[in-house]
């Protein structure tokens, strides 16, 4: 019974640390793990990226993003910068969740 109730922990614990992408918006370049650039057409985008109101939505890795109050939350952070020559990975925002998706497929790295 002991040891039921330890895996039962555990498994729960992997659950909950095992959340999809959430990421943190930091206010400083060096923070950040991945700098980002929104274009403004989706064809300029190597992700389309969807904003997830809650963070059980959150994907894995597959556009769907759940923002945090606090860095420590996150599994990425961002910073956004002012020109796309200075991005790790150039964004586009979409409307609806079917939309988001890696366009450019070698950049997936960056957020796992």
């Amino acid at each position: 019974m002991k040891k039921l109730t330890l895996f039962s922990i555990l498994i729960i614990a992997l659950y909950f640390s095992a959340a999809g992408q959430k990421v943190f918006s930091v206010q400083y370049s060096n923070q950040a793990d991945v700098k980002v650039f929104v274009v403004k057409y989706e064809s300029q985008a190597d992700l389309k990226v969807f904003k997830v109101k809650y963070e059980n939505q959150a994907g894995d890795n597959d556009g769907k993003w759940f923002f945090t109050e606090y860095a420590n939350q996150a599994k990425r952070k961002l910073f956004f910068v002012d020109y796309e020559s200075q991005a790790d990975l150039k964004l586009f925002f979409v409307d609806y969740e079917n939309q988001a998706g890696w366009k450019n497929r070698s950049k997936m790295s960056l957020m796992y």
